[in-house]
C-alpha cells in the first residue's frame, strides 16, 4: 500500500461556526456600507481636519500592504534565488498577497470622499510629482502582477492547459517585476510621512522612514507566511499533498532564520537613528515608553525567539513568534500613522476610531477570509493538480 498522502478535495457542510459568524459580520458590514455611502464619511467615522486619515489607512492600507509582502519575498526566494524547497509556500503566499492588495483597494473606496474617482490619478490626471501617485500606481501595477501570478491555479481548475502554460512561462518575469514594484511602494508608504516633520513625534519621524518601511515589510511578509502556513495546516491539512506537508518545516525554519537576521538589522538601524538624531531625551517620556515597547517587545524579542526557535528546531515557538511579529508590524504602523501623528494635540482633540470604522475594517478582513476559503477549497493552492505534476 502506498504511503503517499492524497489531498482530500471533497465538499464540506456549509453550516459551520465560521460561516455563521462570517454571515453575521457581512450583514453588519453591508449595513455600515449603506450608512457610509448615503450619509458620507461623517456618518460612521471620527475623521476631521486634524485627522483626515484614520484606522482605514493605518490598518487597511499600511498594515495590509506590509503583511501582504509575503508574496514578493516567497516568490523571490523560490524563483530568483532558486531555493526550490520553498516552492510549496509560493501559491498560498501569492494568494494571500493578491487578496491583501485587492482588499486594500476595496477598503480605499470607503476612505476617499469620491470613490468613483479612485482611478483618476492613474488614468485621467496623473500626478507624477506626488509620492501618493507613485504608491497608487505601484499598487495598481503590483495587484495586476499578483493576479497574473495567481492565475495558473484557477486555470488548472478550469482545465485551460494552454493558457496556464503561457502564464507559467512568465513566472520569472512577473516575479522580478513584482520585486521592483514592491521595493518602490513599500518604501513610498513611509515617504508619505516625510512631509510631516512638525506633526510627528521625533522618535518616529526620520528621513529614513522609506528605508524603515521597506525593511520592516520584509520580515512582516516572512512572518505572515509562517502565520498563514500555520492556519492553513490547521484548516486545510486534508487538502495538502506530500510536497506541501513535507515543505512546511523548510519554509518555517528558513523564513524564521531570515526574519531573525532582518529584524536584527532593522533594530540596529532604528537604534542608530535615535543616536543620529539625538533623541535620547524622549525615551523616559510616555511616548518613549511606547517606542521602547515597540522596539524591544516587538522587534528585538521576536528576533531572539526566531533565532532560538531555529537553533533548537522548535517549530511551535517559531509559529507563536510569527504572531508576535505580525502584531509588532501592526503596532508600528499604528504608531507612525496615529500615535506619533499630532502627538502635541491635547487628549480631547486626539482621534479614536468610530465603531463604524472598526466595523468596516472587520468586514473587510472577513471578506478576505471568505475569499481565501472559497479559493482554497476550489483551486489547487495547497496541492499540485494531478495533470501538472512537476511542471511548475
Amino acid at each position: 500500500m502506498s504511503n503517499q498522502h492524497h489531498p482530500d478535495t471533497g465538499r464540506s457542510s456549509w453550516i459551520t461556526p465560521f460561516n455563521v459568524v462570517a454571515f453575521i459580520i457581512v450583514l453588519i458590514g453591508l449595513y455600515l456600507t449603506y450608512l457610509r455611502f448615503t450619509g458620507g464619511l461623517a456618518a460612521i467615522t471620527n475623521l476631521d481636519d486634524n485627522y483626515p486619515w484614520g484606522i482605514w489607512i493605518s490598518f487597511d492600507l499600511l498594515c495590509g500592504v506590509a503583511l501582504a509582502a509575503g508574496g514578493y519575498t516567497t516568490a523571490a526566494a523560490c524563483y530568483v534565488f532558486g531555493i526550490h524547497k520553498y516552492h510549496a509556500a509560493v501559491r498560498p503566499a501569492v494568494l494571500t498577497a493578491f487578496l491583501g492588495y485587492a482588499l486594500v483597494v476595496f477598503a480605499l473606496h470607503y476612505d476617499v470622499g469620491q470613490p468613483w474617482r479612485l482611478a483618476y490619478p492613474i488614468f485621467v490626471q496623473p500626478g507624477t510629482t506626488s509620492v501618493l501617485y507613485e504608491v497608487g500606481l505601484c499598487v495598481f501595477l503590483y495587484l495586476t502582477v499578483l493576479f497574473l501570478e495567481w492565475l495558473p491555479a484557477p486555470l488548472e481548475a478550469l482545465k485551460l492547459k494552454r493558457v496556464r502554460n503561457i502564464m507559467i512561462k512568465l513566472t520569472f518575469v512577473l516575479t522580478v517585476f513584482g520585486i521592483i514594484l514592491s521595493t518602490m511602494h513599500q518604501s513610498s508608504l513611509g515617504a508619505l510621512y516625510l512631509i510631516l516633520p512638525s506633526k510627528m513625534h521625533p522618535l518616529w519621524f526620520s528621513s529614513h522612514l522609506p528605508i524603515y518601511f521597506f525593511i520592516s515589510s520584509m520580515f512582516a511578509g516572512l512572518s505572515m507566511v509562517i502565520f498563514e502556513s500555520t492556519l492553513s495546516h490547521r484548516w486545510y491539512h486534508k487538502k495538502m499533498d506530500k510536497e506541501h506537508l513535507e515543505g512546511t518545516p523548510h519554509v518555517t525554519f528558513g523564513f524564521a532564520k531570515a526574519a531573525a537576521w532582518i529584524m536584527g538589522g532593522y533594530f540596529f538601524i532604528k537604534f542608530f537613528g535615535v543616536v543620529l538624531n539625538a533623541n535620547w531625551a524622549y525615551l523616559p517620556t510616555f511616548y518613549g515608553m511606547i517606542f521602547s515597547l515597540e522596539m524591544l517587545g516587538f522587534v528585538a524579542l521576536p528576533a531572539l525567539l526566531y533565532a532560538k526557535g531555529v537553533r533548537t528546531r522548535n517549530i511551535k515557538l517559531i509559529r507563536w513568534t510569527a504572531v508576535l511579529a505580525v502584531l509588532g508590524i501592526i503596532f508600528n504602523r499604528f504608531n507612525v500613522s496615529l500615535v506619533a501623528y499630532n502627538y502635541h494635540l491635547p487628549s480631547e482633540d486626539k482621534y479614536f476610531p468610530h465603531i463604524g470604522e472598526i466595523g468596516i475594517t472587520i468586514f473587510v478582513v472577513t471578506v478576505g477570509l471568505i475569499l481565501f476559503k472559497v479559493i482554497g477549497n476550489n483551486t489547487p493552492i495547497f496541492y499540485e493538480h494531478p495533470d501538472y505534476k512537476g511542471s511548475h
